[in-house]
């Protein structure tokens, strides 16, 4: 495949097939998963919180990737991978807080408890906005994207927390997919697995999009230097 044709389908095919799932998956969300009984439609919620939690941790391995290869091989288009992913994944990360604080009001009659779950993502996110900070402090030079380099490892610590916190600990936060079934019904299980796969079309455009800009500001960047 050449470059051409590969920009091609991630500036044009890539955002056509994000839009055309995100729309299938409003049409699961609304219409083909049942209405849940106990919360009614504030449990809808629940099918943009969780792929939004999920995509946020998949930036953050990003992150963590982009960041090792940044120290092995000392290449600026590693250090943009990592940074697009941060961006994306802090995004996602605030609105699946945000999100899951909304459907929190309803399920627990509060905005926020400080359940093992909740604490670490929070705290998640706060690394990742620091690890964002220090990238836009225009220290600049290869000193400043080793130390962002080192950072965006460290900080990919509390993402396994994260993950399994709601099993390690007592926590009130659901784990939805603890057994076989998930604990859901046929229906809102192929809706969750409709929207975790058009949210995950989405992660991979602004991803793509953004580190593609990136890459570019790198070089122009190179360039006035010389």
């Amino acid at each position: 495949m050449t470059q051409t044709s590969s920009s091609t389908i991630s500036q044009t095919m890539l955002p056509l097939a994000t839009t055309a799932a995100m729309l299938v998956s409003q049409y699961f969300i609304w219409i083909y998963a049942p209405e849940e009984m106990t919360m009614g439609l504030v449990q809808k919620i629940f099918y943009t919180h969780l792929p939004l939690a999920w995509w946020a941790l998949v930036c953050f391995g990003g992150v963590f990737v982009g960041s090792i290869m940044v120290l092995v091989r000392n290449h600026p288009a590693w250090d943009a991978f990592a940074g697009a992913c941060a961006e994306v994944g802090v995004l996602f990360c605030g609105l699946a807080l945000i999100t899951g604080s909304l459907w929190a009001r309803s399920a627990w009659n509060t905005w926020w408890t400080w359940d093992p779950r909740l604490s670490t993502a929070l705290v998640m996110w706060f690394v990742y906005a620091g690890y964002l900070i220090l990238r836009g402090s225009g220290l600049g030079g290869a000193k400043s994207t080793r130390l962002c380099a080192v950072l965006g490892i460290i900080a990919f610590l509390d993402v396994p927390l994260v993950f399994f916190s709601a099993r390690m600990w007592r926590s009130i936060h659901p784990a939805v997919f603890a057994n076989k079934s998930g604990g859901l019904e046929p229906e809102m299980l192929a809706t969750v697995l409709v929207s975790l796969a058009a949210w995950g079309l989405l992660t991979l455009t602004l991803v793509l999009a953004r580190w593609r800009t990136l890459r570019h500001q790198a070089l122009m960047d190179e360039l006035t230097l010389h």
